[in-house]
């Protein structure tokens, strides 16, 4: 019987017998990617926060706006 097999999973990491500590180019990248995400993150907040108050005024003038709209395309139609 091979004593190997015996022994279980045999498991290495990226640290290769070093600390496993982050490095300070680590931290910077990681700092730097946090800020892209919050900002992106902030202007799709923006974008959400419009798309409520749209949605808050037109949703209960839902026939007002339809109406509207007819009326709109309709006089571009008949201008074209």
């Amino acid at each position: 019987m091979d004593a190997r097999a015996d022994a279980g999973p045999c498991w290495t990491t990226s640290a290769f017998g070093r600390s496993a500590d982050t490095s300070p180019m680590e931290l910077e990248a990681l700092g730097e990617h946090l800020q892209q995400c919050q900002a992106g993150s902030r202007r799709l907040g923006t974008l959400q926060l419009a798309g409520q108050a749209v949605h808050g005024f037109v949703a209960p003038r839902f026939v007002s706006t339809l109406a509207v709209v007819v009326v709109l395309g309709g006089a571009v139609f008949l201008i074209l």
